[in-house]
């Protein structure tokens, strides 16, 4: 009886501790309060303003390259291999969304320094990505349906004025006249208008998934920008200048499709190229009050991430891999299937080992 007493008040003891280590532990991991190590600040610095320059080379070469590839017979759109590089593109962009934005907007969203109501009791990560995805949804059709009817609205205006001043200049009889011209138009207008329905979608697309991209390259920009821990900065600035140097080229991929003028060109490249800097830039001049962990800036970049994925998604399987990947062009060469796939595979696990960094 003696040691059975002894045994119990032994486990009381042990309970006991237990209960009153585990809220230690449970605080160690999440204290709601900056982490990071105060790095030398020059040096820091110095790192921060090296990062602003690579990651500006690096975006500006991968959103370059295929704008210069079109110079090149191999690289234009109209050839096989075009079609593997922006599947390769595309699964970067994919890549992107599932495996980097969308775990940070979890993590985000979903971390003990948010009050448990409603932050813990409504997956609001997944909501906003669905949100943003038919948002995107909704502005693409929209945008094409409004553009398209603008474009050819004018067009067949010009064609009735067009055959109006013939018939008046011909002195034939009007109907006969009308029935040769609009035989004529007929045969051609099927071919412009498919072209320009191409372009037309391909200039919204390029405008739309520079907007996601936009979004999260600012968030990430001023992560690092802010951070005082070099250890946390180093390798934050490689596996930036891989992120921004892959999705250069998958945004590329779609301006050069879209025919754009060179000025529109210019300003979109710049854009891009500039957004993830900026972001440093913005980083540095608020590392003294930004708050990582703080209330604040979990929800913000928690919602404007999940966005920026619902986005990201909705543009690499709808309009670039779903619009491809169906054309009869694609479905009828095995070769090229073979080889977008292979491709496909190849960007989003590039992007995805990345991950590993950043």
């Amino acid at each position: 009886m003696k040691n059975l007493m002894d045994y119990s008040h032994k486990i009381i003891i042990f309970s006991s501790l237990i209960l009153v280590l585990i809220p230690t532990t449970v605080s160690g991991d999440c204290t709601c309060q900056d982490e990071t190590e105060q790095s030398n600040k020059s040096e820091v610095l110095k790192f921060k303003l090296g990062a602003i320059a690579a990651v500006l080379v690096a975006g500006g070469i991968g959103i370059s390259l295929p704008l210069v590839g079109r110079k090149f017979e191999a690289l234009r759109p109209e050839n096989d291999i075009f079609f593997m590089i922006k599947a390769f593109a595309a699964g970067v962009i994919l890549a992107t969304g599932f495996v980097h934005i969308l775990p940070d907007a979890f993590r985000t969203l979903t971390s003990p320094c948010l009050s448990r109501d409603p932050w813990g009791k409504f997956p609001f990560t997944g909501f906003v990505a669905m949100l943003a995805s038919i948002g995107t949804l909704m502005l693409d059709t929209i945008a094409t349906s409004f553009y398209r009817n603008v474009h050819f609205g004018k067009s067949k205006q010009v064609n009735v004025d067009e055959e109006a001043g013939e018939d008046e200049h011909d002195g034939h009889v009007h109907i006969h006249t009308h029935a040769t011209h609009g035989h004529a138009h007929g045969a051609a207008i099927p071919v412009h208008e498919t072209s320009m329905t191409d372009i037309i979608r391909q200039r919204i697309i390029s405008q739309v998934l520079e907007l996601g991209i936009v979004v999260h390259s600012v968030l990430i920009g001023i992560s690092l920008g802010a951070s005082m821990n070099l250890n946390t900065i180093k390798p934050l600035l490689a596996a930036l200048s891989f992120h921004q140097f892959f999705e250069g080229m998958g945004l590329g991929g779609c301006i050069s499709q879209a025919k754009f003028k060179s000025v529109t060109t210019t300003i979109m490249t710049l854009f891009f190229s500039l957004t993830t800097p900026i972001g440093i830039g913005i980083g540095i001049g608020i590392s003294s009050v930004y708050k990582e962990n703080g209330p604040k800036a979990l929800v913000v970049e928690g919602m404007f991430n999940s966005a920026s994925a619902g986005i990201l998604i909705y543009m690499a399987l709808v309009d670039l891999l779903a619009a491809d990947f169906m054309k009869p062009r694609m479905q009828s060469n095995v070769r090229l299937q073979l080889g977008a796939h292979v491709s496909l595979l190849l960007g989003s696990g590039c992007m995805s080992f990345v991950a590993k960094w950043a």
